[in-house]
């Protein structure tokens, strides 16, 4: 079937609601017809993730209930009716347009199929629904969020019984059942409000989240200054709690970003990896002379700040070096005799600087593949072990995180927590202003003693059928072709099977190229798994910044070049 047979098919079924249909109505342009139905919206080991409108590449009321019923059927057929009927499955959603009405479908859907579901009462954070799978005891989560993407965008997760979004062995088992959904007039959009049930549960949340408290210096945190943003999204309510309930007092809130609002008004982009996203609090901060601004993204499981130097300037920090100061803040201030086995863990395209802090102290140091879900998965791994007597995998989860602003200390959640993150670098910059100093001072004496590293991500989008051919291209020429850059010491394909730390057997296989140069600096290059975009990470090391910012421009203009991105 063409996408113009996918198209009238659409245009004249009344089983099609008239909204739907009156859109496609009003389509003119054929490229963007051909872009709406020249494939389905595929469900891949991250879910569904789109722009939203009528057609089989949207996210829309039809195929989220494709998702939804494939997701049930396998519930079904894995855990039983019983089970099903009371363990169920928890809904979240985020401030995106549509997502309370998404998460609606996917309730209506669940419980037509016999389907407990818990429905968060309000947009609430991801990590929360990741809290909640586990604290409700369901079978399984379904979040609704496009995290930081445009506001065209929304998109849906499943995560598992233990509260960690589906690893690909495990989303592979769902998408079969997904995929056999061949007709969506075998989907049926009638709730059985009797197993529905409306919770709340952010209270607890927080108190899980308080566990995580390092620094206990009361009028360090009273004297901290704090501007808080939470980008139009959903953690105004939980970061503020939590920030309120450690003793922070001096909490100025962005109120023009306080406002959920799916159509982000005061922002190019909710991305808090992106200044601009941080401009109106940085402006607010430089009037009050504030510490530091965090901003979190709409579904709050990332969070970016940018901290006041010695200048007064506000200067924004990495994600990777974040993670570095977390890292060391952690670690300094948690007693690692409790544990018998701690570890912390990171992803493949994430700076080694944090890694080296753990390192140096005798903490294990696992990798994953890109997604939070694979660090998710090792607290899981970790956790089974020692019930099993799994000595061999039996670890103490202390701190895990990644490049792209994702962070998290506890096992409360198996997803990245902006709500706990933002509590641990509040409590870092108190104790950093305390001891007469700011988070960049501390950064450059964790470079001091570690050496430099410049990191950096490059990001290309390449809309439309044309641009993921010409991704998957690029990918094929440099497995072709060989390494682009001088002094490589290894290269590593993930697309094929790769070691993992002893006793984990193989990471799963990722269209993923990882080079390593002789000093220990490293590019890895990869195409998103949820949009049509292709990646370029960067850590470089040198003698100083200086040095290693002139070799990254080097380093950027080989592999752009070659693949023709410039």
């Amino acid at each position: 079937m063409t996408y113009r047979d996918n198209f009238e098919k659409w245009l004249n079924d009344e089983f099609f609601d008239e909204e739907t249909r009156e859109e496609l109505s009003n389509l003119t342009d054929e490229k963007e017809i051909e872009d709406r139905f020249y494939r389905d919206l595929e469900f891949g080991t991250g879910g569904l993730r789109g722009i939203m409108g009528a057609g089989t590449n949207r996210m829309n009321k039809y195929t989220i209930g494709k998702a939804t019923q494939g997701l049930g059927t396998y519930l079904l057929d894995n855990y039983g009716v019983e089970a099903c009927a009371k363990r169920g499955v928890v809904i979240g959603y985020d401030t995106r347009n549509n997502s309370k009405d998404f998460s609606e479908i996917t309730a209506n859907v669940l419980t037509g199929m016999g389907i407990k579901v818990y429905l968060h009462s309000e947009a609430r954070p991801t990590p929360q629904l990741s809290f909640s799978v586990k604290f409700l005891n369901a079978l399984a989560g379904v979040v609704i969020t496009a995290s930081h993407n445009p506001k065209e965008y929304n998109g849906y997760k499943i995560y598992d019984e233990y509260g960690c979004q589906l690893v690909p062995w495990q989303a592979k088992q769902v998408i079969q059942y997904v995929n056999a959904i061949e007709d969506y007039h075998t989907i049926s959009f009638e709730g059985n409000n009797s197993l529905l049930e409306i919770v709340e549960v952010t209270d607890n949340f927080v108190s899980e989240v308080m566990k995580q408290s390092r620094y206990e210096d009361a009028t360090a945190k009273a004297d901290l200054k704090v501007v808080y943003t939470p980008l139009h999204g959903t953690g105004y309510v939980p970061v503020t709690k939590a920030l309120a309930l450690d003793g922070f007092t001096q909490i100025e809130i962005v109120k023009e970003q306080a406002v959920m609002d799916g159509n982000f008004p005061t922002v190019v982009s909710p991305n808090p990896e992106d200044r601009r996203a941080l401009e109106l609090g940085i402006e607010q901060a430089k009037k009050t002379d504030a510490d530091i601004v965090l901003g979190t993204d709409p579904d709050s499981d990332r969070v970016g700040i940018a901290v006041k130097g010695s200048d007064g300037s506000y200067q924004l920090v990495t994600g990777n070096q974040v993670g570095a100061l977390l890292m060391s803040f952690i670690l300094k201030n948690t007693d690692l005799s409790k544990y018998s086995h701690p570890a912390i863990v990171k992803t493949i395209v994430t700076s080694e600087l944090g890694a080296d802090i753990a390192r140096k102290q005798g903490i294990n140091v696992f990798s994953t593949l890109t997604g939070f879900k694979f660090i998710g998965e090792k607290i899981t791994q970790f956790e089974q072990a020692k019930l099993k007597e799994n000595a061999e995998q039996d670890y103490d989860f202390l701190f895990g995180y990644e490049e792209s602003y994702g962070y998290l200390a506890g096992t409360h959640a198996r997803d990245k927590d902006a709500v706990v993150s933002s509590l641990l670098i509040c409590e870092m910059t108190a104790e950093a202003k305390a001891n007469g100093r700011n988070l960049l001072d501390e950064l450059q004496e964790i470079y001091a003693e570690f050496g430099y590293y410049k990191d950096a991500l490059d990001s290309f989008t390449l809309k439309g059928k044309d641009g993921v051919e010409k991704i998957t291209s690029m990918m094929s020429q440099l497995r072709t072709e060989g390494t682009p850059f001088d002094n490589t010491k290894e290269v590593i394909d993930y697309s094929v099977a790769v070691d993992a730390e002893k006793g984990f057997g193989q990471l799963p296989t990722s269209n993923v190229l990882k080079y390593i140069l002789e000093d220990g600096s490293w590019i890895a290059v990869r195409p998103s798994g949820t949009e049509p975009k292709i990646k370029i990470y960067y850590s470089i090391k040198g003698i100083n910044q200086d040095s290693a910012e002139k070799r990254l421009t080097d380093i950027q203009d080989t592999i752009q070049s070659k693949l023709g991105l410039k």
